[in-house]
């Protein structure tokens, strides 16, 4: 059975950071792409970035280019999202996901397994 565990949601004001992680187990976790997606109020979920196996491929999107990294660690299967400089509009449930290949991809129909998310709010 594959999990994935969110935490390190919270409330910040804009300009602050915060850190997510997402543990995985029930797979082995080095051989699969992940990422981060997340669910505004009254909005769809949308992609925010995106990691392959080995970390060499990393994409994001452009909302949040040059504010946030992602990153993974295998040894520890961990998911990161290190987010800075955070604005109102980042207000949103972020989820991790886990896609069967291990190429970095952004759409969302290729992720077959989710986090339950964490809540990060932003405020102004």
């Amino acid at each position: 059975q594959v999990q994935l565990v969110e935490s390190g949601g919270g409330s910040v004001q804009a300009g602050g950071s915060l850190t997510l992680s997402c543990a995985a187990s029930g797979r082995v976790f080095s051989r699969y792409g992940m990422g981060w997606f997340r669910r505004a109020p009254g909005k769809a979920r949308e992609f925010v970035a995106v990691i392959s196996w080995s970390a060499a491929d990393k994409y994001y999107a452009e909302s949040v280019e040059g504010r946030f990294t992602i990153s993974r660690d295998n040894a520890r299967n961990i998911l990161y999202l290190q987010m800075n400089n955070l604005k109102p509009e980042d207000t949103a449930v972020y989820y991790c996901a886990s896609r069967r290949f291990g190429a970095a991809v952004i759409a969302e129909r290729e992720y077959d397994y989710w986090g339950q998310g964490t809540q990060v709010t932003v405020s102004s």
